[in-house]
C-alpha cells in the first residue's frame, strides 16, 4: 500500500471516530453530493461497481450516508462494514440495502422525517480507488404527504451544512435531459463555491436526450464552466435494473456508448463512471495533501484542549462497585429530571409533542373523506348490502357495524403517522437530554470542587 493510500486510510479513521464521538460535521475531505432526480442511486452504484442503495420514489435518502471506499489486493473478497455494526460483515450487498434502511427506520421512524445523523458504510473491494462520498437527501421544492411543512428548508440546511466547508468537495449531479440553468444542485454549489474551485459537475441520462440534440456545450465548459471538467455518465435503464443486469456489464456498455458514439467519442477517455471514481481519487489525493499541516495542527491542538480540561475537570474514575453504583444513579436522576423537564416545561420539546396532536393530527383528520363515506347514497348501499336478501325489521345493526368500521379504518393512517411523528421527537429528547445530563453533571462537579462538597 502506497504512503498516499495509507493516509486516505488515516482519514477515514478519524472520520469514523469523530462520528462515534458524535461529531456529525461531515468530514472536511470527503465528498458531499448534491443529488435532484437525475440518478443519484445508478451514479454511486457505478462509482462502487455494486447494487447496494435502496431505490424508490419520494425521500429515500433520509440520513446522510458516508460512503467509505477501500481498494483491496485483486482477488480478496469483495465486503461491507457499517460502524455501527463493527464486528460483522456483508458480502451479500442486498443485505447491505436492507440495513440502510433499517438503520435509518431506526432514527427517522418508517415516516418521511430526515435526521441529520449519518450511517457510515465502508466497502472493501479490489474494484474500487479510495475514496470517500457522502450521499445526502435530495433537494426538494415541495413537502409531500406525510411530511412536515419545513422539510424544504430542513433538507436545504443539512445540505448546506456540509457543503459551506471550505475543505469539503461538491459532487453536483444533473440530468442532461433537463436545462443545467434550472439544476437546483449547481445553483447551490454556485452559492456556496462561486469561482467553482470546490465542484464536480456530472451530467447523467446522455443517452436519454432527443434525437439531434447533445450536452457537449455543457460537457466541453461552454455553457457553464467549472474549475473541474465535467464528466458524462450513462446510467443502467430501469429495464436493465429489473433483469438484473450486474455492474460490470453496465461499466462495458457505458464504455461502448462513449466509444462508439459520434457526438461525445472524442470524450470518451473522460467520460463514464471509472474515470469519475479516478478522477474523485486524484484530486482527495490532492487535497489531503496540501491539508496534512492544519489537520495535524487540528490534530494536537484538540489533543491540548482535551487534555486540559480533563485536567481542570480531576473528577476520579470509580474504581470500586459501590462508587460505580452511585454514578450509575447520579446519571439516572439527573438524565430523569432533564428529560421531564423537556417533556413538562423549562427546556424546549414538549411543544412539538403537542403540536403533533394539536396541528398534525387535525389536519389530518379533516382531509378524511367522512363526507362520501356517510353520505345518504353511501349509507343507504352499506346498509342495503349490510343486509342481504332478510331487509332489516328494526334498526339496520349490521349496516351501522359496517359503516363504523369503515370510519374507523380511516383514523388508521393519520394516527399512525402522529405516533411516529411523536416517537421521532421523544427519540431527538432522548439524545439531548443525555448530552444535556453530561454537561449538567460537569458543572455540579465544578461546583463541589468549589465548595468542597458534591451535592445533587
Amino acid at each position: 500500500m502506497t504512503t498516499m493510500e495509507s493516509l486516505i486510510g488515516l482519514v477515514n479513521r478519524i472520520q469514523r471516530a469523530c462520528t462515534m464521538l458524535g461529531d456529525y460535521g461531515g468530514g472536511d475531505n470527503a465528498f458531499s453530493s448534491l443529488w435532484e432526480s437525475s440518478g443519484k442511486s445508478s451514479v454511486l452504484e457505478s462509482v462502487v461497481g455494486r447494487d447496494f442503495l435502496p431505490r424508490g420514489s419520494g425521500i429515500v435518502t433520509r440520513r446522510p450516508l458516508v460512503l467509505q471506499l477501500h481498494k483491496t489486493e485483486d482477488g480478496s473478497q469483495e465486503y461491507a462494514e457499517f460502524l455501527h455494526l463493527p464486528k460483522r460483515r456483508f458480502t451479500d450487498f442486498s443485505m447491505v440495502r436492507k440495513e440502510i434502511q433499517d438503520e435509518t427506520d431506526r432514527v427517522t421512524g418508517k415516516t418521511k422525517q430526515i435526521s441529520p445523523i449519518p450511517i457510515h458504510l465502508s466497502i472493501y473491494s479490489p474494484n474500487v480507488v479510495n475514496l470517500t462520498l457522502i450521499d445526502l437527501p435530495g433537494l426538494t421544492k415541495v413537502a409531500v404527504e406525510g411530511q412536515p411543512d419545513t422539510i424544504v428548508e430542513d433538507i436545504e440546511s443539512m445540505v448546506r451544512s456540509y457543503v459551506e466547508k471550505p475543505n469539503s468537495v461538491i459532487l453536483a449531479i444533473s440530468p442532461a435531459n433537463q436545462d443545467i440553468a434550472t439544476s437546483d444542485a449547481m445553483k447551490l454549489a454556485r452559492e456556496v463555491d462561486p469561482t467553482g474551485e470546490r465542484t464536480f459537475g456530472v451530467l447523467t441520462k446522455l443517452d436519454l436526450m432527443d434525437k439531434g440534440t447533445n450536452a457537449l456545450d455543457v460537457l466541453e465548459g461552454r455553457s457553464y464552466r467549472l474549475q473541474h471538467p465535467w464528466v458524462g455518465i450513462v446510467n443502467r435503464s430501469q429495464a436493465d435494473i429489473n433483469r438484473n443486469i450486474d455492474m460490470i456489464v453496465a461499466r462495458r456498455k457505458e464504455r461502448e456508448y462513449f466509444a462508439t458514439s459520434p457526438d461525445y467519442g472524442h470524450l470518451a477517455g473522460k467520460m463514464g463512471s471509472e474515470y469519475l471514481a479516478k478522477l474523485l481519487s486524484k484530486h482527495l489525493e490532492s487535497v489531503i495533501r496540501s491539508r496534512i499541516p492544519s489537520i495535524t495542527s487540528l490534530i494536537n491542538k484538540s489533543i491540548e484542549e482535551l487534555e486540559s480540561e480533563m485536567d481542570h475537570l480531576g473528577r476520579p474514575i470509580a474504581v470500586d462497585a459501590g462508587a460505580q453504583l452511585y454514578t450509575i444513579l447520579e446519571l439516572c436522576r439527573a438524565f430523569d429530571r432533564i428529560f421531564k423537564e423537556h417533556l413538562d416545561g423549562g427546556r424546549p420539546g414538549g411543544d412539538r409533542i403537542y403540536g403533533v396532536f394539536d396541528n398534525q393530527l387535525p389536519a389530518a383528520l379533516r382531509k378524511l373523506p367522512f363526507d362520501r363515506h356517510l353520505s345518504l347514497q353511501n349509507v343507504k348501499k352499506v346498509v342495503s348490502e349490510a343486509d342481504g336478501y332478510q331487509p332489516h325489521l328494526i334498526a339496520p345493526e349490521q349496516g351501522y357495524r359496517r359503516l363504523i368500521e369503515g370510519s374507523l379504518s380511516y383514523f388508521r393512517g393519520p394516527a399512525e403517522a402522529s405516533a411516529d411523528a411523536v416517537h421521532f421527537v421523544l427519540k431527538e429528547l432522548v439524545r439531548k437530554s443525555i448530552g444535556e445530563t453530561q454537561v449538567e453533571l460537569y458543572k455540579l462537579y465544578l461546583i463541589s470542587e468549589l465548595t468542597g462538597k458534591f451535592m445533587y
